[in-house]
């Protein structure tokens, strides 16, 4: 998110400082791992759809502009019960927006698609335009295109505190001080330890990603296999990709409950996190249940609701900040970018993001 506002901002016009607190590619964030899904029919809530109608149009122009492949439409299967969650939620984004759409089977999955057992009672939402983004080429060419419009990206240079002065923000870094007229906040499972009570709490959550050895490879192949979101129990879901580039084919939990201090994480992943990924695949994707290839660890920000929260601060009202992206927020980073420079630069943004300011949570009213 803040790679994509330091894009959207240098692109105004606007002499912009970003400071990221890691190396270039750190894998210590919520955003690395290959892959990151991208879907419309969003059974988190209806209201997400037309910033994501906007965030497919955004990641468009990004590839034009900079020359690179960055989104891969795949189609989707949104799985599960007809009672379950992630499909009665996928389904009515779909009807409320008249989204493309198409309701499968099992047996018209296990068809289309012979890596994946559903159960009889089980069932699918086929979304076309659903797919992947690859967030390492993503933030990049966010960066690589702020700094050819003349922002400045510091890397390494952890923000260690904030104050409000006379003529706007003050920032200080081990490296020096900075003063801004407005600054924006987007440093996902760390923003609880930067903004204190000023915002409503983020807390981070550990998430182990797999990368399979699949038995019948053939079956993962990009252009065969599509992304998929399957939810195996009322708040239960995993989530996988075709094969891409990396060697395995990418499978993770989409929740793991394992709740951490974002700066003290066990980063190598454990048997028992392997052995409840198994545990989910094991009778579903039988075919993908082969040795483990490679592991990461990423961190979820979760907020109290897991909805975002955009918004200014009450009590500085040049603060704007993003967080709270508990662990669906990447696709939507094209269109959070030009939401945070519409605040810093016009003061308001698209209504369709005033669902996600924090006074949903009881909060002060902002001054924005």
């Amino acid at each position: 998110m803040g790679s994509a506002a330091l894009y959207q901002l240098s692109q105004r016009g606007k002499r912009v400082l970003g400071l990221e607190a890691f190396a270039p590619g750190h894998q210590l964030g919520s955003w690395h791992g290959e892959s990151r899904v991208i879907r419309m029919a969003y059974f988190e809530h209806p209201n997400y759809v037309p910033l994501l109608r906007r965030a497919y149009e955004l990641w468009r122009e990004l590839e034009h502009d900079s020359g690179e492949d960055l989104l891969t439409e795949t189609g989707g299967l949104m799985i599960g019960t007809a009672e379950s969650e992630l499909v009665r939620g996928s389904l009515a984004s779909a009807q409320q927006h008249g989204l493309e759409h198409t309701m499968l089977s099992a047996d018209e999955v296990r068809r289309r698609y012979p890596a994946f057992h559903p159960q009889a009672d089980e069932v699918a939402l086929w979304e076309p335009h659903a797919g992947f983004l690859r967030p390492e080429r993503c933030v990049a060419s966010f960066i690589r295109m702020a700094q050819a419009a003349g922002a400045e990206a510091r890397y390494s240079e952890p923000v260690r505190s904030w104050q409000a002065v006379a003529h706007g923000v003050e920032i200080e870094t081990d490296s020096g001080r900075y003063v801004a007229d407005q600054v924006v906040v987007a440093c996902g499972a760390r923003m609880s330890g930067l903004l204190g009570d000023d915002i409503p709490p983020i807390a981070a959550e550990r998430i182990p990603l797999f990368w399979m050895q699949p038995t019948e490879p053939y079956l993962f192949e990009l252009g065969r296999m599509p992304i998929y979101l399957w939810e195996t129990a009322a708040g239960e879901h995993f989530y996988g990709f075709p094969h891409i580039e990396w060697s395995g084919v990418k499978v993770a939990r989409h929740h793991s409950g394992e709740f951490c201090d974002p700066h003290h994480v066990e980063r190598a992943v454990s048997a028992e996190d392997e052995r409840k990924l198994r545990s989910a695949i094991s009778e579903r994707i039988p075919a993908l249940n082969g040795a483990v290839v490679s592991s990461l660890v990423c961190l979820y920000e979760n907020s109290p609701d897991s909805h975002f929260l955009i918004d200014r601060l009450v009590r500085c009202a040049n603060v704007v900040y993003a967080g709270g992206f508990s662990g669906h927020g990447f696709k939507f980073a094209s269109v959070v970018g030009e939401i945070l420079a519409d605040l810093v630069t016009r003061d308001r943004a698209t209504p369709d993001a005033d669902f996600l300011r924090a006074a949903r949570l009881g909060a002060r009213p902002t001054t924005a």
